[in-house]
C-alpha cells in the first residue's frame, strides 16, 4: 500500500514524505479546521500547527485504530476547537473583523486545486462527490450534510464509504 510506505517514511523522518503528505491532505485538513474557527489567516496558522504537530507524533499513529486521514482530521478538530475557545483567539478574531471593516485585505486561500485533489473528485458520480465535497472540502459533518442535501444520515454514511473509495481507486 502506498498509503503504509508513506507513515513508514515519515516514520523514519522523510521531508519528502512530509512534503507528499501536506500536498495529499492539506487542502482537506484546511476545510475541516476553516469551518472551525471561521478565519482564513488563523485557519492557515492552525493547518501549519497540525501539520506539525501529526510529524512530531507520526509514532503515535496507530493503523489498527483507523486511517491516517482519520487520525489527522481529529487532530485538526481538537486543535481547532481549542483555538476556537481560546481567549487568544476571540482576541484574533475581533481584532481582524475591525481592519477587515476599516481596509480591504487581499485573501490568501489555499488552493485545493494546486493538489489536483478537486480535479479527482469532480471524476465521482453526482452523489458521492456531493458528499465528499461537504465533508472534507467544506469540513462540514455528516450531521450537517445529512441537513444540508435533506437525506438520511445513514446513506450520507454510505455515500462517504463508498464514495472514498472510490475515490481510492481513481488516485490508485
Amino acid at each position: 500500500m502506498e498509503q503504509d510506505r508513506l507513515i513508514l517514511r515519515l516514520k523514519k523522518g522523510d521531508k519528502a514524505a512530509m512534503e507528499l503528505l501536506y500536498e495529499r491532505y492539506s487542502g482537506i485538513l484546511y476545510g475541516t479546521i476553516l469551518k472551525i474557527v471561521k478565519s482564513e489567516p488563523l485557519a492557515q496558522d492552525v493547518l501549519q500547527e497540525v501539520i506539525v504537530k501529526v510529524w512530531q507524533n507520526i509514532d503515535r499513529y496507530d493503523a489498527q485504530k483507523g486511517r491516517l486521514l482519520s487520525w489527522m482530521l481529529r487532530i485538526a478538530r481538537n486543535r481547532s476547537i481549542d483555538v476556537y475557545r481560546s481567549n487568544a483567539y476571540k482576541h484574533q478574531y475581533h481584532k481582524t473583523n475591525s481592519l477587515e471593516q476599516g481596509v480591504e485585505i487581499g485573501k490568501t486561500e489555499l488552493n485545493v486545486n494546486t493538489i489536483g485533489l478537486k480535479e479527482i473528485v469532480k471524476q465521482l458520480p453526482e452523489d458521492y462527490r456531493k458528499v465528499i465535497e461537504l465533508a472534507y472540502f467544506g469540513g462540514y459533518t455528516q450531521v450537517e450534510i445529512a441537513e444540508e442535501l435533506n437525506i438520511p444520515l445513514g446513506t450520507v454514511k454510505s455515500r462517504v464509504r463508498i464514495g472514498l473509495r472510490e475515490l481510492r481507486k481513481l488516485v490508485n
